[in-house]
C-alpha cells in the first residue's frame, strides 16, 4: 500500500471513530516505566502515535523532547487541539519508514501490530536506524494470535525473539503484569536495547 493510500486508510478509521486500539488514555504499563526514568532530556519518539495520550502525559511529566509521528492528519490534528502547548515541530506527519532522526527511546504501543508480518523485519531495521547506540525500544506487543486477518496482527514470544535478537539486547520480553483489563494475559512488556 502506498503512503498516500495508507494515510487515507488510517484517516478514515479516525473519521469513522473505528479506533479499537485506542484506549482513551495513556497506557498504564508504559507510564509506569517512564515514572522511573529520571532524565527528562531524552529524545523520545512515539511512532504511529495516533491520539498520542502517552505523549500528552510524558509532556505533563516534564519530558521536553517527546516526538509524535503518524500518517493520519486527522489523529494529529486532534492531538494538537487537545494539547495546544505541545511543540508544533515535535508533531510529525510522516511515513515512519522514511523518517530520519535519532532517538534515545522509541515507544511501542499498537504500532508494530498495524503492519503485516511481512513488514516486520523492515520495522525492526528502521527502529534500529532511528535509535542512538545504546538506545531502547520500550512498550507493549500482543502475545496473542488473532482469528482474523488484521490489523491488528498478533504474534508470540518465540517469533519476537527471533525477529529482534539479531539487532537488540532483549532485556525484557515477558508477560505484562499490569495490562488494562481487556488485554490481560495477551500482552508482553518489552525493553530492547540497541546493540553497539
Amino acid at each position: 500500500m502506498k503512503e498516500k493510500d495508507r494515510a487515507n486508510y488510517w484517516n478514515q478509521h479516525y473519521i469513522n471513530q473505528n479506533t479499537g486500539w485506542d484506549i482513551g488514555y495513556a497506557s498504564p504499563p508504559i507510564m509506569e516505566y517512564f515514572s522511573s526514568v529520571r532524565d527528562k532530556e531524552l529524545r523520545i519518539l512515539i511512532p504511529g502515535g495516533g491520539y498520542s495520550w502517552e505523549a500528552e502525559q510524558l509532556w505533563a511529566m516534564g519530558f521536553q523532547n517527546v516526538f509524535v509521528l503518524d500518517l493520519s492528519s486527522k489523529a494529529l490534528s486532534s492531538f494538537r487541539n487537545r494539547v495546544p502547548g505541545f511543540p508544533k515541530e515535535h508533531v510529525l506527519e510522516e511515513d515512519f519508514f522514511q523518517h530520519q532522526a535519532q532517538y534515545d527511546i522509541i515507544v511501542e504501543q499498537t504500532f508494530f501490530t498495524s503492519f503485516e508480518p511481512g513488514l516486520r523485519e523492515d520495522f525492526v531495521q528502521q527502529v534500529y536506524k532511528l535509535l542512538v547506540n545504546g538506545g531502547r525500544m520500550v512498550g507493549l506487543l500482543f502475545n496473542h494470535l488473532f482469528s482474523f486477518d488484521g490489523p491488528p496482527y498478533g504474534g508470540d514470544v518465540q517469533e519476537y525473539r527471533q525477529l529482534f535478537k539479531p539487532y537488540f539486547h532483549i532485556k525484557t520480553l515477558e508477560p505484562c503484569y499490569n495490562s488494562i483489563k481487556p488485554r490481560e494475559g495477551r500482552e508482553l512488556f518489552i525493553q530492547l536495547y540497541k546493540e553497539t
